[in-house]
């Protein structure tokens, strides 16, 4: 299969899907080259017609010497410059699929013309999604004020292979594809992976017994709030079927919320989606190139700060901060399916205890305490992400740094916790079903075969911690399937 770009909104998170998740191909399509060999065209009869316009990085110098104007010759020698002397970032490499994206999110300025590059390179770049090998982008180290410590090695090999023309080099390396791609990436795990934390909330919800008035479809009405009517229908649909021996008074407010906040981790996926789309379509290069007009027969070339994402980090650190919380859930609901004086349940969901063990501890017992450890981590990696400032070395204009990456990193991080903590919630409502002989609702029957599958219902003493995490495993690679 293979995904052929028109326009900018053709990039997309169904098409990053696609692209970087699925490695489909890219086709530009014959009336984007055209437009942007139209748009080429237009650029260069600007700069070469107008002696008094300055654009930066083309009739002009960089950084500092941003007000030296360049002959023509100098202009061509400008251009010339590989794209080696800012590949100094280094540490992990980020996964294949987030460094197709941000390859698939860099044609967003090429596609309707506003890089004012040449076919050649937008082709180029396209090519580079052909299913071969990508260069390596470090995951730290990114502390510049725009994307080009990544950029400057992923498309390092490219400018080497050609002869580069103005605007060429920089039309590589400007921008927020970076930002987008991490964005999108982060939104596309994160609707996976709210899929499974309404199952394990599902099934806590089943173990407890507690009363489904609690995810009442009145309540969608009462609350007003599309993405908490969308949590309390999944509840619902997933607990169709429930057992009807159940408890007839409240559940603990951790049990009651669970629509509440599942409904906010619905607003925060939709509201990452959004942002990625907005970006992914963006044109963000600096300067940028606006195609002609009425008014501007030979188009616009304007200085901007768009290749600074401001609205990336904030949905990325929306999603840690709901992580966390959830995380708090899975610790609340464990510790309380397994308090036989709360549940009603019995005590042989504590299997494994020793008569001298005081705590009443087994070998389940002991799972909140590592929930507890990944429910801190999540909350560490869950902090706001502000601004950094910096002031790179030989350049005074750059004196703040990009944040999307230090964002997609701690989303990442709390991501995986989380799926530490729902494997444990898991096993413990598992084992709750287990010891009471009871069968979990149909739509969650293949679900708990699944947790079982992995982590057995526990009959004796046990070391939990290999399958535990065999578990969280296997959760998170259901949160990256494509």
């Amino acid at each position: 299969m293979t995904v052929t770009l028109t326009k900018r909104a053709d990039i997309n998170l169904q098409s990053v899907l696609r692209v970087a998740w699925q490695g489909e191909n890219v086709k530009i399509s014959d009336a984007a080259i055209a437009e942007i060999a139209r748009c080429r065209e237009a650029f260069l009869l600007l700069i070469d017609n107008d002696p008094t316009v300055m654009i930066y990085g083309v009739t002009t110098a960089m950084g500092e010497l941003a007000s030296t104007r360049l002959s023509r010759e100098e202009r061509e020698r400008h251009a010339r410059i590989k794209a080696f002397a800012a590949a100094t970032s280094f540490g992990d490499p980020y996964p294949e699929r987030v460094v197709r994206a941000m390859v698939f999110a860099r044609l967003a300025n090429f596609i309707e013309g506003n890089a004012a590059t040449t076919p050649r390179i937008t082709l180029a770049v396209a090519d580079m999604l052909d299913g071969a090998p990508l260069p390596t982008v470090a995951s730290s180290g990114q502390g510049g004020a725009g994307e080009i410590l990544a950029l400057y090695p992923l498309f390092a090999e490219l400018t080497a292979r050609f002869d580069l023309d103005v605007k060429e080099r920089g039309s590589l390396i400007n921008g927020s594809p970076c930002a987008a791609a991490l964005l999108a990436d982060a939104a596309l795990a994160a609707r996976r992976r709210l899929h499974l934390v309404e199952q394990v909330f599902a099934l806590s919800i089943e173990a407890f017994r507690a009363p489904m008035e609690h995810y009442d479809a009145a309540l969608e009405q009462l609350w007003g709030d599309e993405h908490e009517a969308a949590a309390l229908r999944a509840l619902r649909t997933l607990l169709a079927g429930a057992g009807s021996d159940r408890r007839n008074y409240q559940a603990p407010v951790s049990y009651r919320i669970v629509p509440r906040v599942l409904g906010h981790a619905h607003r925060a996926v939709s509201a990452a989606e959004r942002a990625a789309n907005l970006s992914l379509a963006s044109a963000s290069d600096n300067p940028v190139y606006i195609p002609p007009d009425e008014e501007h027969p030979l188009g616009r070339c304007i200085s901007t700060g768009g290749y600074h994402n401001a609205m990336a980090a904030p949905a990325l650190d929306d999603l840690a901060a709901i992580w966390a919380d959830i995380c708090l859930l899975c610790d609340r609901h464990g510790s309380k399916l397994l308090n036989g004086a709360v549940s009603h349940l019995p005590d042989m969901l504590m299997v494994g205890r020793h008569p001298s063990d005081s705590d009443g501890h087994g070998s389940l017992g002991y799972v909140p305490m590592a929930t507890t450890g990944y429910l801190e981590q999540a909350k560490l990696a869950a902090q706001r992400t502000f601004i950094p400032g910096t002031e790179s070395a030989g350049s005074g204009q750059d004196d703040v740094a990009a944040t999307a990456f230090l964002a997609w990193a701690k989303e990442e991080r709390a991501g995986r916790c989380l799926d530490a903590c729902l494997a444990s919630l898991a096993v413990i409502a598992s084992q709750a079903l287990h010891v009471t002989g009871r069968q979990a609702p149909a739509a969650l029957h293949d679900f708990v075969s699944e947790v079982r599958g992995v982590v057995p219902p526990v009959a004796d003493d046990r070391v939990l911690g290999p399958e535990l995490s065999r578990l969280a495993t296997l959760f998170t690679s259901k949160a990256f399937t494509p």
